[in-house]
C-alpha cells in the first residue's frame, strides 16, 4: 500500500515493551495490520508512528494489534507515564514483600532461624508448603506482565528476557506445586517425610526472589527514561496566549488562534511578541535571548523581522502578521524536538542483544536434557524434570537483569553526588561513545551576561573615576540592554550614579545626556559624527582592535571632545578553557555553534582552543549542524542552555544542559549539570566509561556463571561420575551471581571526578 494524502498519521506510547525484541514484535504486528502504510516502533522513547488508511482500518483495529502481541496502546490524552511508573512501584513493593516472606520460611531452617512448630518442614510439612504456596501468589501477581509478555513473545517466535523469566519460574513454581500437591495426597509419602524428618524440594522462593529483583531492575529503568512530552510543553507554553490587532484604526486584544496573516499587530513595551512578521512602524530592542540564546537584545526598526515568543523591551511597534499557527518560529522549533526525539535510534542494550541468543539455546538445552535422561538415560520423570529445573533455575537471568540497572543505579547516583544529573540510563550507556562536544556559546562557554571589560582613556581632563559616573549616570535613564552592565560596573567601583538633567535615546546610535553640566555622549561612530565630533586614530584603531575580540564598544564625548571607549562583552568562563583541553586528552573533538558572527564566535574559540568554529548559525539550523557531524561518522554530543539549544540538545546523540539555563533546555536534554561547571561534561564522559566497563564486567560475571553451571545443571559430568547440580545449588549459584553482580557495581563509588585547578 502506497501512502496517500487521504493516510493518517497516528503516533502513541506502547505500553510493556522491556527490549528490542518487543519493539520489533510490536512493530510487526502493526505492519501485518490491513490498511497500515507504514510503522515504526521506538523502544527508546516507548512510541509506535503509524500510517493508516482510516477507510480501511481504525484506531480500535490498531489497539488490538498492539494487545494481540502483549502491549498496551496509549494514546496522549489516555494515560500519564509517571502514574505508570507509581503503578509499577507498587506492583515491585508487593513482590518484594511477599518474596522476603517466602525466603524467610524456605530458607529460615537452613541458616539457624528457628521456624513455628506449625509450619516447620520437619514437624509440619503440609502447612510448611501450603504457606510458602499462599505468600506466592501474590508475587505472581504483581510480575503477571512478565507471563504475559515472556509467553506471547516465544508464540511470536522471538523470546526474550521475560520469556526466560516466564519460563523459569513457572517451571519452579509448578514444580513445587507438583510436590505440594503430592504431600496433601499421599498419606503414606507424608508419614515417611515426618519419620525422616525431610521434605520435599520446594522453589518457591527462587521464583518469588527472581520476580521481585528483575522487577526492581525494571522499575529502576522505566522511572529514568527521559518525558518526551515534558520538553514540548514548555515549548508551547512560551507562546502568547493573545495579540493586539489594529481595526480600523482601532486596538482589538484576540486570542492567537485568531491572527491571521496581513493583520496588523500592536506590541508595547514589555509585552511578548505573539508571532512572527515584519516592523512597519516604531523601532525598539528585543530580547530573542529565549530563542537566540544570546543575551544582548537585537536592535529592531521598521522592516526588521520579529519573531514570536521573543520580548518587546523599550518601543512601541507594529508589524505585519507573516507566519501565524504551525508556520511560526516557535513552532518550527517544537516540531524540530519532536522529529529528533522520535527518529532517535534505541541505544542496543547488551544483555537483551545475548538474550536474543541466549534465551532459545538455554530452552532447547533444557527440554533436550530432559528427554535424553528420561529415554535414553533410563531415568524416571521425577529426575528428568530435576534435571529440566535445574537447567532454568540456573539459567534464570537474575543475574543478567540486575548486571545493566545495578549499575547504572550506582553510576547516576555517583553522577549526582558530583552535581551531573543524569536522565536515565540509555544517556549513561551512550556518554561513553562520544567523539566530538558541540557546545552552544553563550551561557555556556560564556557566562551569558555582558559585563564591561574595557576602558580606554585618551582624554587626560577627565579622571576615570569621573568618566564612569558620567556614562553610569546617563545609562541609569535607558532602557538599553547594555546599560545595565555599565551601572553595575560604577557600583562596582563605588562611584556615585546621579541623576542626569537631560536624556535622550537616539536610536540606532546611542545616547544624549546632561549630566551636571556636562554634554554627555555614548554610543557608536555614528553619534559622534552625526554631532561634528572628531575621533582620533588610535581611537578608531583600539575600538576595531576591540570588536575583533568579540567585544562591543563604545566611543564616549564629553563636551564635544572625543574622551574614552568602553567595551562590554560577554566574558568566558573561567572553566571553559581547562575543559576543553581535558576533552582533547580524552581524543574528543570541541565543536562551537552560535547565532553571534563569526568574528565574535572565532575570537572566543581561538581563546579556548575549540577545534570547529560555526557561527551565524539560526536556531533552525542548529539541528541540522548536529546532523552534518553525525553524517560524518561522529557520535555528537551538544551542551547548552537556550531554548534554541533544545532541538540540537534532541537531536544529539547525547544532550547535555547547563543547570541554570532554560527549563526546556534541561527537559530537552539526556544529562544535566546542576552546579554549571563545564569540567562537568568530561566528568559525565568519564563517568560513561566506567560505567560501561562496569557492566560488561557484570554480564561477564553472570553470563559466566550459567556458562559453568549449565553443564552440570544439565548432567553432563554426572555422566562421567561428576556431581550433579540439583535445583537447590542451582538457585544458590545464582543467587550468588546476583551478589557477584552487585558487590562489583558498587566499586562505581570509588568513582572520582575532574577537578579544576
Amino acid at each position: 500500500m502506497t501512502s496517500n494524502s487521504k493516510n493518517k498519521k497516528l503516533d502513541f506510547m506502547v505500553e510493556g515493551m522491556t527490549c528490542a525484541a518487543c519493539s520489533k514484535s510490536a512493530e510487526r504486528s502493526l505492519k501485518k495490520t490491513e490498511g497500515v502504510v507504514s510503522a515504526t516502533v521506538n523502544i527508546a522513547t516507548e512510541k509506535a508512528s503509524v500510517e493508516y488508511d482510516p477507510e480501511i482500518t481504525n484506531i480500535d483495529d490498531l489497539r488490538k494489534s498492539i494487545e494481540k502481541v502483549g502491549f498496551h496502546m496509549i494514546l496522549e490524552d489516555e494515560e500519564d507515564e509517571l502514574e505508570g511508573n507509581d503503578n509499577m512501584l507498587r506492583r515491585f513493593i508487593v513482590a518484594i514483600v511477599f518474596a522476603t516472606l517466602v525466603f524467610i520460611v524456605s530458607m529460615g531452617p537452613m541458616i539457624g532461624l528457628a521456624l513455628p512448630e506449625f509450619i516447620s518442614p520437619h514437624h509440619n510439612p503440609k502447612n510448611y508448603a501450603i504457606v510458602q504456596l499462599i505468600l506466592t501468589i501474590p508475587v505472581l501477581i504483581a510480575g503477571r506482565n512478565f507471563y504475559i509478555n515472556g509467553f506471547k513473545s516465544i508464540f511470536n517466535k522471538s523470546p526474550n528476557m521475560d520469556s526466560l523469566v516466564a519460563v523459569s519460574t513457572s517451571a519452579a513454581f509448578l514444580y513445587s506445586l507438583a510436590n505440594t500437591y503430592r504431600m496433601f495426597s499421599n498419606e503414606t509419602f507424608l508419614n515417611m517425610l515426618l519419620e525422616t524428618h525431610k521434605h520435599l524440594p520446594l522453589y518457591y522462593e527462587s521464583a518469588t526472589m527472581i520476580i521481585a529483583l528483575i522487577m526492581l531492575g525494571k522499575y529502576l529503568e522505566a522511572r529514568s527514561k527521559e518525558k518526551t512530552s515534558q520538553a514540548i510543553k514548555s515549548l508551547m507554553e512560551l507562546q502568547a496566549k493573545t495579540a493586539i490587532v489594529e481595526v480600523n484604526g482601532k486596538e482589538k486584544e484576540v486570542a492567537i488562534e485568531e491572527v491571521k496573516v496581513g493583520d496588523i499587530i500592536i506590541v508595547k513595551p514589555g509585552q511578548k511578541i505573539p508571532v512572527d512578521g515584519k516592523i512597519i512602524f516604531g523601532s525598539t530592542s528585543v530580547d530573542e535571548s529565549m530563542l537566540t540564546g544570546e543575551s544582548i537584545p537585537v536592535e529592531k526598526t521598521i522592516d526588521n523581522y520579529v519573531t514570536g515568543s521573543s520580548i518587546n523591551k523599550n518601543g512601541f511597534i507594529k508589524f505585519k502578521a507573516e507566519k501565524v499557527g504551525k508556520d511560526t518560529t516557535l513552532y518550527q522549533i517544537i516540531k524540530l524536538v519532536e522529529d529528533a526525539q522520535n527518529k532517535k535510534a534505541p541505544i542496543a542494550n547488551l544483555a537483551d542483544v545475548v538474550s536474543g541468543v541466549f534465551v532459545p539455546i538455554v530452552m532447547t538445552i533444557a527440554i533436550v536434557s530432559a528427554l535424553l535422561w528420561y529415554f535414553i538415560g533410563g531415568s524416571g520423570f521425577e529426575f528428568a524434570l530435576t534435571i529440566f529445573i535445574s537447567v532454568l533455575v540456573i539459567a534464570c537471568p537474575c543475574a543478567l537483569g540486575l548486571a545493566t540497572p545495578t549499575a547504572i543505579m550506582v553510576g547516576t547516583g555517583k553522577g549526582a553526588e558530583n552535581g551531573i544529573l543524569i536522565k536515565g540510563g540509555d544517556s549513561l550507556e551512550s556518554a561513553h561513545k562520544i567523539t566530538t562536544v558541540a557546545f552552544d556559546k553563550t551561557g555556556t562557554i560564556t557566562n551569558g551576561k555582558p559585563i564591561v571589560t574595557d576602558l580606554y582613556i585618551v582624554d587626560n581632563n577627565f579622571s576615570k573615576e569621573e568618566i564612569i559616573s558620567f556614562i553610569s549616570s546617563a545609562e541609569s535613564s535607558s532602557e538599553h540592554p547594555l546599560a545595565d552592565s555599565i551601572v553595575e560596573y560604577a557600583k562596582e567601583n563605588n562611584i556615585a550614579i546621579e541623576n542626569p538633567d537631560s536624556f535622550k535615546s537616539i536610536t540606532g546610535k546611542g545616547i544624549e545626556a546632561n549630566i551636571s553640566g556636562n554634554k554627555v555622549l555614548l554610543g557608536n561612530k555614528k553619534l559622534l559624527e552625526s554631532n561634528s565630533i572628531k575621533i582620533e586614530s588610535d581611537l578608531l584603531e583600539k575600538s576595531e582592535k576591540l570588536a575583533s575580540q568579540g567585544k562591543t564598544p563604545m566611543y564616549i564625548s564629553i563636551n564635544q571632545n572625543a574622551t574614552a571607549i568602553v567595551a562590554v562583552a560577554d566574558t568566558i568562563k573561567d572553566s571553559s578553557k581547562e575543559t576543553i583541553e581535558k576533552l582533547h586528552s580524552m581524543g574528543i573533538k570541541v565543536a562551537m555553534i552560535t547565532g553571534d558572527n563569526e568574528k565574535t564566535a572565532k575570537a572566543i574559540a581561538k581563546e579556548v582552543g575549540i577545534d570547529i568554529v560555526k557561527a551565524d548559525v539560526l536556531p533552525s539550523e542548529k539541528s541540522q549542524v548536529i546532523k552534518d557531524l553525525q553524517s560524518s561518522d561522529e557520535f555528537v554530543a551538544m551542551v547548552g542552555d537556550g531554548i534554541n539549544d533544545s532541538p540540537a540538545l534532541a537531536q544529539a546523540n547525547v544532550g547535555i544542559a547547563i543547570g541554570n539555563g532554560t527549563d526546556v533546555a534541561i527537559e530537552s536534554a539526556d544529562i544535566v549539570l546542576m552546579k554549571d561547571d563545564l569540567m562537568d561534561v568530561a566528568n559525565s564522559i568519564k563517568l560513561s566509561k566506567e560505567t560501561i566497563r562496569n557492566i560488561k564486567q557484570n554480564l561477564f560475571w553472570a553470563f559466566g556463571y550459567n556458562i559453568i553451571g549449565i553443564p552440570f545443571a544439565a548432567g553432563f559430568f554426572y555422566i562421567f561420575g561428576g556431581p550433579l547440580l540439583n535445583p537447590m545449588i542451582a538457585a544458590a549459584a545464582m543467587s550468588l551471581s546476583s551478589v557477584s553482580v552487585v558487590t562489583n557495581a558498587l566499586r562505581l563509588k570509588k568513582f572520582q571526578a575532574y577537578k579544576n585547578n
